[in-house]
């Protein structure tokens, strides 16, 4: 096996998972059950799910992790529509967040206020 950066591992092509990274439940009947959806459709909910709602905007708009969350699972998106171009600008945006190298915008509503 050969270390990658992450701390993952890669044994003939496949990728293996840290230790603390594993979950017993891999193989529940819950997620068992989720075999039956594409990884596109999959991805697609993990998009929906970690998206900021309109409700949760002010208190999330600049919490870091939850900004990248959001970015990588839109960026996953992408790449599995084929459009590496698109899913590489929305990785680099969830890297600002976590390198504090972009900040959070102006709320929606108070520009659409001053306007």
């Amino acid at each position: 096996m050969e270390p990658l950066e992450t701390g993952t591992t890669q044994t003939n092509g496949a990728m293996v998972m840290p230790n603390g990274l594993n979950t017993p439940g891999f193989n529940s009947p819950q997620v068992q059950a989720l075999a039956d959806y594409s990884t596109l459709e999959l991805a697609q909910v993990l998009a929906e799910r970690l998206s900021i709602s309109e409700g949760d905007w002010h208190r999330l708009k600049a919490n870091r992790g939850v900004r990248a969350q959001e970015q990588i699972a839109v960026a996953l998106v992408f790449l599995l529509n084929d459009r590496p171009q698109d899913a590489l600008a929305h990785l680099q945006q969830a890297t600002g967040w976590l390198d504090r190298s972009i900040s959070a915008p102006p709320c929606p509503d108070h520009a659409r206020l001053k306007g």
